[in-house]
């Protein structure tokens, strides 16, 4: 058992972004180690998600929208996101004992005191405990629950290479999809698509209409979208849509990338001839909806990953002072895959 410090480290916001957060809108601080109260657990952090959706939480006029489903955050705050981290000490009966390993949401600081219930003990399943923060479980439940894969099927994934979209393409593969197709940012990350994650064909925002390039790679059309952006590439995807074809809507990086504004909104003009000839079903969908389908996916993941069926593409930053870096670079998609920050 490792000794405890006296102090911690943690990241907190120093002043609202107007535009795409970077390192000089955070302080990384010092404070004393937090002092466990009764019924909760003191956690040493090992790894964290970064994750775009943070955009909405700090931004300005974030307490005035409604239905979000993540706190406004206020300067002076700690940032927060889910976590893997290794129990120090843990109250008598409580089911956890030190050393066990535990998911939870209170990331970007180094230790945290964290109640019983904001915790869930993760297992030896997944060879990696990493892959504990993948984004897939999000992806598994919008194609088994919030949509279903036919076989046959051709499925447009945007944002391939992205946290949810780089386990979509080739989940959808694994539940029968014939053809999957990923929209991505650069000629690079197309190749990847292809190359590591089995995506058949991948589209690129080069400056070419991306409702053309669909039209290319799927000349009969697209049967299922699985969107995380919106915007120009949600336009396409109807646009490309086969009849009866099926939308579930996981996310709007449109807005929450966009270089102006909070973030909180992704405007797409969208033809309703197409959605009412072509008789498209869309579904905005959010994992939490499902909640008993984490445990689903992780079996499965599991076992894919055993097989080799499936691969989990992440990048590993080292330190809490890289965090607020390892944010933009998120923002301005540099990354391949979930990014998470090692302590």
């Amino acid at each position: 058992m490792m000794a405890v410090p006296r102090t911690s480290r943690e990241v907190r916001l120093a002043v609202r972004p107007l535009g795409l957060p970077g390192p000089e809108h955070f302080d990384v601080v010092e404070v004393p180690m937090p002092i466990p109260r009764v019924g909760e657990v003191l956690i040493r952090n090992r790894y964290f998600r970064i994750s775009a959706s943070l955009r909405m939480m700090i931004s300005e006029g974030a307490e005035s929208v409604e239905g979000v489903p993540f706190p406004a955050l206020s300067p002076g705050d700690t940032l927060f996101e889910e976590t893997v981290g290794e129990v120090l000490s843990a109250p008598a009966g409580c089911g956890l004992s030190p050393g066990d390993k535990v998911l939870h949401n209170l990331a970007w600081r180094e230790f945290a005191a964290v109640p019983v219930c904001g915790c869930t003990l993760v297992d030896d399943a997944l060879p990696d405990v990493a892959a504990h923060l993948g984004h897939g479980w999000t992806a598994y439940a919008a194609l088994t629950r919030g949509v279903k894969i036919l076989p046959g099927d051709t499925v447009f994934v945007t944002s391939g290479a992205g946290a949810i979209g780089s386990m979509a393409g080739q989940i959808a593969r694994l539940l029968g999809a014939d053809r999957v197709i990923g929209s991505t940012s650069s000629q690079e990350k197309a190749k990847r698509l292809v190359s590591e994650l089995g995506y058949d064909s991948a589209i690129v925002r080069d400056g070419k209409p991306l409702a053309t390039q669909l039209a290319e790679v799927a000349p009969d059309g697209v049967d299922v979208c699985l969107d995380t952006v919106g915007g120009s590439q949600l336009q396409a995807a109807v646009m490309s849509a086969r009849t009866g074809a099926r939308f579930v809507v996981v996310g709007a990086l449109s807005g929450q990338l966009a270089p102006q504004g909070t973030g909180r909104t992704a405007p797409v003009q969208l033809d309703s001839f197409d959605i009412l000839l072509k008789k498209i079903t869309m579904r905005g969908y959010s994992a939490d909806d499902d909640p008993e389908v984490r445990g689903e996916w992780t079996h499965r993941f599991a076992d894919w990953l055993r097989s080799g069926d499936i691969c989990f593409p992440y990048v590993t930053i080292d330190g809490l002072e890289a965090a607020p870096g390892a944010l933009r670079d998120v923002t301005e998609g540099r990354h391949f895959g979930v990014v998470l920050v090692r302590l």
